[in-house]
């Protein structure tokens, strides 16, 4: 597992370090390479835990629930004007209503996606996600959970930098049990400078 993160952080790194190399070669004026900024709130999945509370109510943690900050780079193709990539890494984060302990469900989503421009403001993207340091902590009122790494396929469809998505994917615990992480979302792109 190891082996796999330090190979998808170097892939990152060599894309964004490309990008901006051939930025510099080509002495563009405006440049294809751009930062990026994303975020997303998701939800589904099957459950991880369920918390019971004194007043009698009940809340679920799952497997694809959460919210999303993540920083990386767009590249717009030269040449080809509606072809664009995307590539960022990230941090998910989801908690429950219990304001006397902190249970929570962490991960690190690194992402690249292909997209196309179908017009100047409708975008509609394909890629690839990873989800490393997968954690689900009870913070001692329960069993603490470990999950090795999950990758799955992820879509968008975007307006304008408001999205719906769409990633498949399936955790697995260190007991070897399964849990579909497929989550649907809203998402909100930004790029600097703007496109």
């Amino acid at each position: 597992m190891r082996i796999s993160k330090k190979l998808t952080l170097l892939s990152l790194l060599f894309f964004t370090s490309f990008c901006h190399l051939y930025a510099q070669e080509k002495g563009n004026k405006v440049s294809p390479v751009r930062f990026l900024i994303k975020g997303s709130f998701e939800f589904g999945g099957d459950e991880v835990a369920e918390v019971y509370f004194t007043n009698g109510e009940t809340q679920s943690v799952k497997a694809g629930q959460g919210g999303t900050l993540a920083i990386g780079g767009a590249f717009q193709v030269p040449g080809i004007e509606k072809l664009l990539f995307h590539a960022t890494v990230g941090y998910k984060y989801v908690t429950t209503q219990a304001d006397n302990v902190h249970i929570r469900l962490t991960r690190v989503p690194i992402q690249v996606m292909a997209n196309w421009m179908a017009t100047q403001k409708l975008r509609v993207g394909a890629g690839l996600a990873t989800h490393q340091a997968i954690r689900f902590k009870a913070d001692g009122i329960g069993q603490d959970i470990t999950f090795g790494g999950a990758t799955g396929p992820t879509f968008e469809v975007a307006y304008r930098g408001i999205g719906l998505t769409y990633t498949a994917m399936t955790y697995k615990d260190q007991d070897k049990h399964t849990y579909s992480a497929n989550a649907i979302g809203l998402s909100l792109s930004l790029t600097i400078p703007e496109r």
